[in-house]
């Protein structure tokens, strides 16, 4: 069987403050994340937990901060914790494309917080470094943002994520179909 990380990116409380109605996309994220988890473990396949450390003084996700901390749904300890403070999981440390290299792994599968931000990025290089990429739609959210006095909402970010993605650097599928996979492959051993 292919050996397929899973990398759940900033699935962080910090993140939880900007949990407003209207604001924010998915509310099914970090369930569908925790599924994932749990398949990934069901199937002996890695589990990368990635935590962004942010430099900024002020902001929620600094270490030592309550905000720094991984939400409920992150259980278990992951194989390898990323650590970061830029927006791809690929300028951690330790060295995650180094890791998955040394594990022989040559796929990956991406989740998390926030569609367009980091879980983007984090696909754009994983594509870009020649690994099988999986991107979870489905299991990542995002929030409202604006540019040029027009607000650009959650769902529109995401589906412009996915747009970007797919076929290019990733392959765009949801948690269902993701788990199904995993649980194929898992039975196909």
């Amino acid at each position: 069987m292919t050996r397929r990380a899973l990398i759940v990116i900033d699935v962080q409380k910090g993140f939880s403050e900007h949990d407003i109605k209207g604001e924010r996309n998915n509310p099914e994220c970090e369930a569908n994340v925790a599924k994932l988890i749990q398949a990934f473990r069901d199937a002996n396949q890695p589990v990368v937990f990635v935590r962004h450390d942010s430099k900024s003084p002020t902001s929620v996700l600094r270490p030592n901060q309550p905000g720094n901390d991984f939400k409920s749904e992150l259980t278990g300890e992951p194989d390898i914790l990323i650590v970061k403070s830029v927006n791809s999981a690929f300028y951690g440390e330790p060295d995650l494309d180094k890791w998955l290299k040394s594990e022989n792994i040559k796929s990956v599968v991406i989740c998390g917080i926030q569609t367009n931000m980091c879980c983007e990025t984090t696909a754009r290089m994983a594509g870009n470094l020649g690994y099988e990429t999986w991107f979870v739609i489905d299991a990542t959210h995002t929030f409202a943002k604006s540019f040029n006095g027009r607000k650009v909402s959650a769902e529109e970010l995401s589906e412009i994520t996915a747009t970007n993605l797919s076929g290019e650097f990733a392959e765009i599928l949801t948690t269902e179909a993701t788990i199904a996979r995993i649980e194929k492959r898992k039975n196909n051993v």
